[in-house]
């Protein structure tokens, strides 16, 4: 098989090479527009991808939501953060506030706070034209995002399938040693935690690899059903595990 870091990687090098085909060309798409802040349309390119293509389209689409509305925030807030500087750091710092609070339950009400304080932040050095700004982010946040969604297509992840049948293989294993380890008459010291946790930990890689698989683009059937069956095995097994864990420690207490 191939080297473990490879094998970790593995998984990985389809975003890797995504993101820096998506964002090279939002820049280079930005520059050959004239667009004046064409570091808007990179990050993001760079914010869309995540696991597969169908995710990498929901955050798209929830970046592209997220800044049109926060531009007509910006839009309507600029009139009092140009009242002073005061105002301004106070409307960023609500911004800023808001941002923190949604971002991780729920990016494109996050992206509504993030987008004006993104193009507050750019008045400290002086006060800029409202329209400029905005006409710049549109702009960058419509590039940006048609230009990574295209190379997330481009850049096809072929060995999706084929990771899933390394992962039910190792479940498979992971399975069957922690069944040898139950059926023991007395398990060696720390045998049936080890078992237990390395059955966990392929279920676990199992369910993510089929997660990220299912949502691929141009890909042959997936083993679904096996899929469901070996994770439901699993299960099954991890239970009798913790129960053969729990009467070995009774044995041992009454020893």
């Amino acid at each position: 098989g191939e080297p473990p870091l490879l094998r970790r990687l593995g998984p990985l090098a389809p975003i890797a090479l995504r993101t820096a085909v998506g964002c090279a060309l939002a820049g280079y798409v930005s520059l050959a527009l004239g667009v004046g802040r064409p570091y808007w349309a990179l990050v993001t390119a760079a914010s869309l991808y995540q696991a597969n293509v169908t995710l990498t389209w929901s955050r798209g689409v929830q970046r592209v939501v997220g800044n049109l509305v926060g531009v007509l925030v910006f839009a309507a807030v600029a009139p009092l953060a140009h009242l002073g500087q005061a105002a301004l750091v106070l409307c960023c710092l609500a911004f800023n506030f808001g941002a923190e609070a949604l971002m991780s339950r729920n990016y494109w009400l996050g992206s509504i706070c993030v987008t004006p304080m993104a193009l507050l932040i750019t008045e400290f050095a002086r006060t800029q034209q409202s329209g400029a700004l905005i006409t710049d982010r549109v702009v960058d946040t419509l590039v940006g995002a048609l230009v990574g969604f295209v190379a997330a297509i481009a850049v096809t992840n072929r060995r999706a399938g084929d990771r899933i049948e390394h992962a039910l293989s190792a479940a498979e294993r992971a399975r069957d040693h922690a069944l040898t380890v139950v059926a023991q008459e007395r398990p060696a010291p720390g045998a049936l935690e080890s078992a237990r946790r390395a059955l966990a930990a392929a279920v676990v890689d199992l369910r993510a690899t089929a997660d990220a698989a299912v949502g691929e683009w141009w890909q042959r059937a997936l083993p679904e059903e096996r899929v469901m069956h070996a994770e439901q095995a699993g299960h099954r097994t991890l239970a009798a595990t913790v129960r053969r864990q729990g009467l070995h420690c009774l044995e041992g207490a009454r020893a």
